[in-house]
């Protein structure tokens, strides 16, 4: 009996252990979703809050690419070479932290919890980007900027139509020629790379 006592106590504490070790591992993004999740007003049980779930879907997919732009764009105002890509990644700074700022404040008015950093995706993606060579590293950051920058179009012209709340879907329209902006400039600066 004793055996089998401190075998299950080994098995609960090996299982705790797992439990809190994955606990660590939390995607900040995914963490948002799931909290918007259970706000959903949409949802049939009482603990929906007003918070539609195509709404929290576009601020947290708005979100994690905003801070990743952040990121990844500090990144290569300290690695890029090309006087052209340090310029757009400065850019890429002021403006997606003016982005990110307005939908911070948008969001907390709607109840919609966002994510604190770039997900797990988006920091493999500058984790690889970071260990780029210097020779390497401007061309891969401009091609990732160009099809960073061709889903986030896609992403708020699709807010702009279906987003339910107003501020949401005019935050999506009135930022949605800046991004437009910012893909025909990083198309032009990598035909010019070539």
């Amino acid at each position: 009996m004793k055996k089998l006592s401190l075998m299950m106590m080994f098995m609960l504490s090996a299982w705790m252990f797992q439990a809190c070790n994955n606990a660590t591992k939390n995607d900040s993004k995914e963490s948002a979703d799931s909290t918007n999740a259970v706000k959903d007003s949409t949802t049939s049980g009482a603990t929906g809050i007003a918070v539609d779930s195509v709404d929290a879907k576009f601020a947290t997919s708005a979100a994690n690419a905003g801070l990743a732009e952040v990121a990844v764009g500090k990144v290569a105002e300290q690695k890029a070479v090309n006087q052209q890509v340090k310029a757009f990644a400065a850019m890429m700074v002021k403006d997606h932290s003016k982005a990110n700022d307005e939908l911070t404040a948008i969001a907390k008015t709607k109840n919609i919890t966002l994510p604190t950093e770039p997900g797990e995706d988006k920091q493999k993606e500058l984790a690889d980007l970071s260990a780029k060579s210097a020779t390497d590293f401007d061309k891969a950051y401009v091609n990732a900027m160009v099809d960073g920058h061709k889903k986030a179009v896609a992403l708020f012209e699709d807010g702009s139509k279906n987003c339910k709340n107003p501020e949401l879907k005019a935050f999506a329209t009135n930022t949605l020629p800046t991004i437009k902006g910012h893909l025909a400039e990083i198309e032009t600066i990598k035909k010019g790379m070539k």
